[in-house]
């Protein structure tokens, strides 16, 4: 037939992947996301406010125990060598929280890390260790 563009590029020095259109799923439980072997996984040590390094493009952390009182924030920087100043970091709670007790949210990104707060809104101070599901989502400027 006739060439209507290229659908699919893939440099192999690199193993990029380049698509001329989008890229959709249409499992019903497949989806689109990151394989095994993507991911990793990392522990606070000391404290909801110490640091984590994890360079992976997805993966959880789990935070201390230490009490959060109510109404209370407390952030700490997740350094990650896969983010971008470009990139969307998403976080959500996977487990160890009582139920609507917490808001999570990054709330800043630079190249190399990312800055995840967490609020306790629950009325009662909480010592849990929360794990935490986060995801790098690629992306550019122009």
């Amino acid at each position: 037939g006739t060439l209507i563009g290229t659908a699919l590029s893939i440099m192999r020095a690199t193993r990029a992947a380049s698509f001329g259109g989008s890229v959709k799923s249409v499992s019903a439980s497949g989806g689109i996301g990151y394989g095994t072997g993507a991911g990793g996984a990392q522990t606070q040590g000391t404290s909801k406010s110490q640091g984590v390094t994890l360079d992976k493009v997805c993966g959880q952390i789990t935070t201390h125990n230490a009490t959060l009182n109510a109404g209370v924030e407390v952030g700490f920087t997740l350094t990650n060598s896969t983010i971008a100043a470009t990139d969307v970091v998403l976080v959500t709670i996977a487990s160890g929280a009582t139920a609507d007790a917490y808001h999570v949210q990054v709330d800043a990104t630079a190249a190399g890390s990312c800055h995840i707060s967490i609020t306790n809104v629950s009325g009662s101070n909480l010592g849990e260790a929360l794990v935490l599901n986060f995801v790098v989502i690629k992306s550019v400027a122009a």
